[in-house]
């Protein structure tokens, strides 16, 4: 991080700049109460609440307390039977090209109909259900239908393995799962059905499992458990929406969990629904007529968030694809944009990353102009990534919206927020906290950090989309989260706020590297290395030096057109000019791939772990396991390449 390039001139698009955002902020801050009152009425309610926040179990925060409403009315009823019942709620697309554009109408009757189905079968008020489903339209269609009926839903990534999906189903008591009989991922089956079965031999609360029928292959179904998802529908199916109250539970979603059991994290009805819609249209100022695209994975927070319920509540059409952004070719995201018109796009900077290796002929073939906002998830988006997004697919016209928060926080809490006006961008930083949320950086001694001095990111007050706790876990939720400042919300992220107050992510608190003294952030190095111009995408870590502390090991996919021979002497000599000879990996290893969830993320866990020569664990919600065995085949190059020098040196004694 630094504090240039300066900010970019955005007046253009400023609505009408700094001053509104800081008017609104002020506001939140001065007189929470008023403003979270007025914010809550984004939502339909059946009766207004009692107050805004009881905070008298802090750190447990209750939101609109002792209102009733329900979310998939507000996702679905309220269009249906309005003026948007023919608007496109969904086009679902996938890797081949089919489509199926569904209405809010007919949203509402898919939706009605699976909740009866699910009443029918017993599932009521509080009880569990799992969801393991593609990105086919069943899968938004099943929260709903949870939802109506005040059913708590679990949503399993598709990319799960069998004891993933179990140790999920016995930590949450799922009575009913809904899957299918498979998914389609790079031109292949991927066997859902087969792999629930598995799981299921490992648990022993479900009862009933919904199939749907997507891909025709064959499939294993037990008589008087499984039940194909057309033979229990019925389009004529009307289900009363149950009255929720505001803090019921609506979903756990489970934290990936680098290292040790899952967390399941628990978010309500009021304060959530509030929360990301109001987050949405801050952040991204979506209009009744784009087409909004948030290329994430439902089976993830950002899917739950920003492809179900905030889109919908808003009323959007939202752009729903099933496959990989590069197959069959390598410009695959480029043309579903072209060919429906997208206005707002939201991806990861590792997909942003991974598509800048094909180089800029694919963007450059096709036709973006309907693109007006540019937005980023997943991680902090290295600067040069977010220049190249910015100028190749935004042709320098789109803000580039770089959205920081997590799973625990339901929705953004720092970002630019072209809603209420914003301060000019800086690529690389997430800018400033949205109304309501307050961070402080503290230092190493427990003190608020001075602007540049890097930190531990933390939040001071509450805000309606904190999750309302972890599920069967209440010593870890104050512990984790609440245990290391009184009542502010500990992030595990580590941070840096420049002279303008502009807020930087460096990465993970515990992948902090410690270099002779320096304390450096993850983040940092890669961001080096990619300035460079020869790198695509990195992936840092720090190993144990009895000089340094730890030193930098660094695992990277080179550019195209950038030539093996004297890469690493030129990127080193480049970071050294530029950074200083701190960030300066003291070893590069040049691989094909790096080991990515499907959701774009670099496993550094995993590159350390094969490096250290222990057993990476878990790798499958990986995109593809050879990038495992390439960096195995690096380390042992490296590993021979050393012990040769070694004897050589000894032969010149």
């Amino acid at each position: 991080m630094s504090d240039s390039p300066n900010p970019l001139p955005f007046e253009s698009f400023m609505n009408p700049g700094l001053g509104k955002y800081a008017r609104v902020y002020r506001e939140s801050i001065d007189n929470p109460e008023k403003f979270y009152s007025d914010a809550g009425w984004i939502l339909d309610w059946y009766s207004k609440w009692d107050s805004i926040i009881d905070k008298s179990g802090e750190p447990y925060y209750r939101w609109y307390v002792n209102g009733k409403l329900n979310l998939s009315y507000n996702a679905v009823d309220r269009h249906a039977n309005g003026i948007r019942r023919n608007k496109a709620a969904y086009i679902w697309v996938d890797e081949k090209g089919n489509e199926k554009i569904v209405t809010y109408r007919g949203l509402y009757k898919r939706v009605n109909a699976l909740a009866k189905a699910l009443l029918e079968m017993g599932i009521r008020k509080g009880d569990r259900i799992a969801i393991y489903l593609p990105m086919i339209i069943e899968e938004p269609v099943a929260m709903l239908a949870a939802a109506r009926i005040g059913a708590v839903f679990t949503v399993i990534f598709s990319g799960f393995g069998a004891e993933a999906i179990a140790d999920r189903v016995n930590d949450c008591g799922a009575k009913l799962m809904i899957t299918a009989d498979g998914g389609f991922r790079r031109g292949k089956i991927i066997p859902l059905k087969e792999t629930v079965d598995r799981a299921l031999e490992l648990t022993k609360t479900v009862e009933s499992v919904i199939v749907v029928k997507h891909t025709g292959n064959e499939i294993n179904m037990t008589e008087g458990r499984d039940y194909w998802y057309h033979d229990i529908i019925r389009e004529k199916d009307y289900v009363e929406p149950e009255r929720m109250d505001s803090n019921d539970p609506l979903f756990i979603l489970y934290t990936s969990g680098t290292t040790g059991k899952p967390k399941g994290v628990v978010h309500g009805n009021g304060g959530y629904g509030v929360w990301v819609t109001n987050t949405l249209k801050w952040a991204f100022d979506p209009q009744e007529s784009d087409r909004w695209w948030c290329a994430a994975d439902i089976g993830w927070i950002t899917g739950h968030s920003y492809i179900v319920f905030a889109p919908l509540i808003l009323g959007l059409t939202s752009i729903l694809y099933e496959g990989s952004f590069d197959y069959p070719t390598p410009d695959q995201i480029w043309k579903i944009i072209s060919y429906y018109e997208v206005d707002i796009l939201y991806t990861s900077p590792t997909a942003i990353r991974a598509l800048m290796k094909y180089g800029d002929e694919y963007p450059k073939n096709h036709n973006l102009s309907s693109l007006r906002v540019l937005g980023s998830v997943g991680e902090p988006i290295n600067p040069v990534a977010w220049e190249w997004y910015y100028e190749k697919i935004g042709n320098s016209q789109c803000p580039v919206i770089d959205t920081y928060w997590q799973t625990e926080t339901g929705g953004f809490v720092i970002s630019p927020a072209i809603g209420i006006g914003v301060a000019p961008l800086k690529p690389g930083s997430a800018t400033l906290p949205l109304p309501g949320i307050e961070p402080v950086i503290i230092d190493q001694s427990g003190k608020e950090a001075e602007n540049g001095e890097k930190g531990f990111l933390f939040l001071k007050r509450p805000w309606p989309g904190l999750m309302i706790g972890l599920n069967k876990d209440d010593q870890k939720y104050r512990s984790l989260y609440f245990g290391k400042m009184s009542n502010a919300y500990f992030t595990g992220d580590y941070a840096v706020k420049d002279k303008d107050g502009y807020f930087w992510l460096l990465g993970r608190a515990d992948e902090v590297l410690k270099v002779s003294g320096h304390r450096i952030g993850t983040i940092e190095v890669e961001d080096a290395l990619l300035s460079t111009g020869l790198v695509a995408e990195a992936g840092v870590f720090g190993k144990t030096h009895q000089v340094k502390g730890e030193s930098i090991v660094s695992f990277l996919v080179l550019g195209s057109g950038t030539s093996l021979d004297s890469a690493v002497d030129t990127i080193k000599n480049g970071i050294r000019r530029n950074f200083g000879s701190l960030l300066v990996p003291d070893e590069i290893h040049i691989v094909g791939s790096l080991p990515k969830t499907r959701s774009g993320k670099i496993m550094r866990r995993i590159i350390k772990a094969v490096y250290q020569d222990q057993i990476p664990g878990d790798v499958t919600t990986l995109e593809s396991e050879a990038s495992v065995e390439e960096i195995k085949e690096a380390i042992d190059k490296f590993k021979k390449e050393l012990k040769a020098s070694g004897n050589s040196r000894q032969r010149s004694q």
